[in-house]
């Protein structure tokens, strides 16, 4: 900045001809300033340019404007706030001036941090161009009325108001599941008619349905997805965003270098937009001063469904949340889980089994016994291949039989019986309705008839007493039906998930990563070698068999009465 030289009067204090001022001009405009002309970064510009050619008395250097646009002035967490300050105490700079206090302080202690210590301390001249007017130089006396720190108070005042107010209006976008954040989730992009909708971004979609596609069905550990996608060149999400002219800065994604971690991947993995469900609120600051962010619990989340379009089918993301429970640890650098990882328990202590190869044949063993103490559990010692071939032949046999299940469904849906069942449930339900209805009914007239003289109190009593009773078992009884009428209505379909994902693998030869996922919850390993599976779809499995039963059981009731053998 050029050296401005000004005319010395008479009235100039002596101290000051003596001075060359470097001066430090600050200029900060909120978000909450809106489009006010009167504090844009110009008209600050402008009135401090003006003051420094028409009032300021004595030798000085116009250093550097330092502007923070878009940030509060509630706490000093400011870049180039802060970099003035760096500028002041390496010495460029000996005297600050701002348009007011508002601009540099909204913080009542900080104000009088900065002005009662931190400037005087650095032997730093402050000035304030509009009211109130400080001069700490050649009117030092005016920090030490009774203005400056009323003004510091109501601006501290008006930022927890303006606080209070802006926290409002977001918690009500929240909750309508307006999305409020600045930068859409990788995936998605905000709608160009309306910034608070949410609209898929496809390029990054397929990226997103890859990540849990290669998770689920392919078994790669997280550490082999990042390192898949890195090697396909695909920019990392904080890279992707920065490639798109978007203004983002992620301090772990700069890190990294802008590419994938086994840590982007996990927040892909566990993100819940990607199934239409707009998740906000998860972290909050403490205060409208310190504005350190913590975690909220996820009960208290603003978590709206149906929001926008998802990316990723629920069933996905729940098996892509099941297997992120299991231990599935790899080797650091490994990229792909092994067959049975997150899958083979011990069946007494019912922690995973570690995996351990020795002279090219793998084992698994009880890890309790292992790293823990030898009296905890027994070793369970089995080799790996021999809990394969032992678990695709039980999902063969389970095959075979959703098979024979399926046909046995597809002959009970050709019955009339499922539709007479139906009928004979809801009238049922209609006339123990009624029957209520009747008994509270009665129940309720008998505190008149007692009343009334109609009925003694004994009477009244034992009376209430057997249509409570009554009331309460229709109550049950209607339950009951109403239960059985939800089962009929669901009815059983080919279609049902237990049969068409186990006739899906009808023809399998051998075990993969997707048929685990898919059909078995859990293989348990019991001392002596006996291995044990839990399947998938046991409550369906339950559910199928007890009305094949039922069914059944209906046809041959029918087929006596036509005479014929069912």
């Amino acid at each position: 900045m050029a050296r401005i030289r000004k005319a010395v009067s008479s009235g100039v204090h002596s101290a000051s001809r003596k001075i060359v001022w470097l001066i430090a001009a600050y200029i900060r405009l909120s978000r909450e300033d809106g489009n006010d002309e009167s504090l844009s970064v110009t008209n600050q510009k402008k009135i401090i340019g003006e003051y420094l050619e028409t009032f300021f008395e004595g030798e000085f250097t116009l250093i550097d404007y330092y502007i923070d646009d878009g940030l509060t002035g509630t706490d000093y967490d400011r870049p180039d706030f802060q970099r003035m300050i760096h500028d002041m105490e390496a010495g460029k700079v000996n005297c600050i001036i701002c348009k007011n206090l508002s601009r540099m302080f909204r913080n009542y202690s900080d104000q009088g941090y900065f002005l009662e210590k931190i400037f005087p301390m650095n032997k730093t001249r402050f000035i304030t161009v509009s009211d109130p007017r400080v001069d700490s130089f050649l009117h030092p006396e005016t920090l030490q009325g009774l203005e400056v720190p009323i003004n510091g108070l109501m601006n501290d005042r008006f930022a927890a108001k303006t606080s209070h107010d802006v926290r409002d209006t977001f918690a009500t976008k929240r909750r309508k599941g307006e999305f409020i954040g600045a930068f859409a989730p990788y995936g998605y992009k905000k709608a160009p008619e309306n910034k608070n909708a949410l609209i898929i971004d496809e390029e990054a979609a397929e990226v997103v349905r890859n990540i849990y596609q290669w998770f689920v069905y392919e078994g790669m550990s997280k550490n082999g997805i990042a390192h898949r996608l890195n090697d396909l060149g695909i920019a990392g999400p904080a890279a992707y965003k920065k490639s798109k002219g978007l203004n983002f800065c992620c301090p772990q994604g700069e890190k990294n270098d802008g590419l994938w971690s086994p840590s982007s991947v996990t927040t892909i993995l566990k993100n819940k937009m990607y199934l239409g469900i707009m998740v906000q609120g998860k972290q909050t600051v403490i205060s409208y001063k310190v504005h350190d962010k913590v975690a909220v619990p996820e009960e208290d989340w603003y978590m709206v469904p149906d929001t926008h379009e998802p990316i990723i089918e629920a069933e996905l993301f729940q098996k892509a949340a099941d297997l992120q429970t299991r231990d599935t640890r790899t080797a650091p650098s490994g990229r792909n889980l092994h067959l049975l990882s997150g899958f083979i328990r011990c069946a007494d202590c019912k922690k995973a089994m570690t995996r351990q190869k020795t002279k090219n044949i793998v084992y698994y063993y009880c890890r309790t016994f292992r790293e823990k103490s030898k009296n905890a559990c027994t070793k369970h010692t089995i080799k790996e291949e021999v809990v394969i071939k032992a678990v695709l032949a039980a999902i063969q046999a389970q095959i075979s039989l959703v098979d024979s299940l399926a046909d046995v469904v597809e002959e009970i849906n050709k019955s009339p019986i499922v539709k007479n069942e139906s009928t004979r449930l809801t009238a049922m339900l209609h006339l123990r309705q009624k029957e209520l209805d009747k008994v509270i009914s009665i129940a309720d007239g008998l505190y008149g008839d007692w009343k009334s003289g109609d009925i003694s109190k004994e009477e009244y009593t034992r009376l209430k007493q057997k249509y409570s009773c009554k009331a309460e078992q229709l109550k049950v009884t209607i339950q009951n039906i109403q239960s059985e009428c939800q089962v009929m209505a669901k009815g059983i379909s080919k279609n049902d998930p237990y049969l068409t994902y186990f006739l899906k693998y009808k023809n399998i030869k051998e075990l993969n990563r997707g048929i685990l996922v898919d059909l078995v919850k859990n293989i348990y390993i019991h001392q002596g070698g006996e291995i044990s599976i839990e399947f998938n779809f046991a409550d369906q499995h339950r559910r199928i068999i007890e009305s094949i039963e039922n069914n059944q059981n209906e046809l041959t009731i029918v087929g006596k009465k036509d005479g014929k053998t069912a």
